[in-house]
């Protein structure tokens, strides 16, 4: 059984480990993973992921998976497998795709028994992505099915995103503080920063 949060941005992921939600107990095995910040700073990533958990006394370690190489590296997949939480952090969905398709990091990610991923990223973990490009629909990795999410966008582009999506699929847009969460079977908004569709119309979950 797999658990998942995605949560809309560092301050929202600050919130939820401070929460009971999450729950973590001392020395828990945290492992952060920057890769979606590769192009703009695997470090200050993790510096800024790492910070949610200062006052905890838990164990972080960021894997700094950067390109589709350093996935062939087996110590990272065994941490992902091993970790009590993993953390995926925000920045480029089609490039944390690029690096975790089909790949020994990936898969590890996809198996994690917990799971936080942060922003844009988050939508890579779906069968459906949304490309934060223009709004169109593409293929996620499909590690959580159920279930399209993206981060606030303008009007015409989140328009997009639902036209072509059209009613049979359940986007959630998530605001600075919106969190949704996935027990394994199903998915369920947990606070109202939290914008669910399908088609054009209000949806739930």
């Amino acid at each position: 059984m797999t658990e998942t949060f995605v949560v809309g941005s560092h301050q929202a992921l600050a919130a939820l480990v401070a929460s009971e939600t999450l729950a973590l107990g001392d020395d828990a095995d945290v492992v952060l993973v920057p890769t979606g910040a590769a192009f703009t700073g695997l470090t200050e990533a993790a510096v800024t992921l790492s910070s949610a958990f200062d006052d905890y006394a838990v164990k972080v370690e960021a894997l700094m998976v950067a390109q589709r190489h350093d996935t062939d590296e087996p110590y990272f997949a065994r941490r992902l497998r091993e970790a009590d939480l993993v953390v995926l952090g925000d920045g480029s969905a089609l490039h944390a795709r690029t690096v975790w398709r089909a790949t020994p990091v990936g898969e590890a990610i996809r198996d994690a028994p917990r799971v936080v991923a942060v922003g844009a990223v988050a939508s890579v973990l779906g069968e459906i992505m949304v490309d934060p490009r223009g709004g169109a629909p593409t293929t996620g990795l499909g590690y959580r099915r159920g279930l399209v999410t993206t981060t606030r966008a303008s009007d015409e582009q989140l328009r997009r995103t639902r036209s072509l999506l059209g009613d049979a699929e359940t986007l959630a847009v998530l605001g600075p503080a919106g969190v949704v969460h996935h027990d394994g079977e199903r998915w369920r908004a947990l606070n109202a920063d939290v914008k669910v569709t399908r088609g054009d119309e209000p949806g739930a979950l």
